[in-house]
């Protein structure tokens, strides 16, 4: 399906843009970390991942003498996830297969 989004779908890119998606703020790393429950290597690896491809704008600077980083999702990232949760509730809105009706050809596992 064209709709999907091979850089989102993963879902640990998937949970940290869907956090994002929420704004246009900046939100703390720690808040991504514990809003998704991802490890600080997944997020970095995976918000790293999104910002390569254009999706979310990283800030780093500090409070004090802590280093913090903040991420942002990009005008491009908004477009991408919205077309990404489009593409995913049109997949869920498609029939699933239907039951084959009774006295269709198909042996029944039960009888002998």
């Amino acid at each position: 399906m064209s709709g999907l989004d091979p850089v989102i779908h993963p879902l640990p890119r998937l949970s940290i843009c869907a956090l994002l998606a929420a704004g246009p703020q900046w939100v703390e790393f720690r808040e991504v970390r514990d809003a998704t429950g991802l490890s600080d290597s997944a997020v970095s690896k995976n918000s790293r991942v999104l910002e390569e491809a254009g999706f979310l704008e990283v800030r780093k600077g500090g409070i004090g003498r802590r280093p913090r980083t903040w991420f942002r999702m990009t005008p491009l990232g908004h477009a991408r996830y919205d077309r990404h949760v489009a593409a995913v509730l049109e997949l869920a809105r498609r029939p699933g297969p239907q039951p084959e009706p009774e006295g269709s050809g198909r042996p029944d596992s039960g009888t002998a």
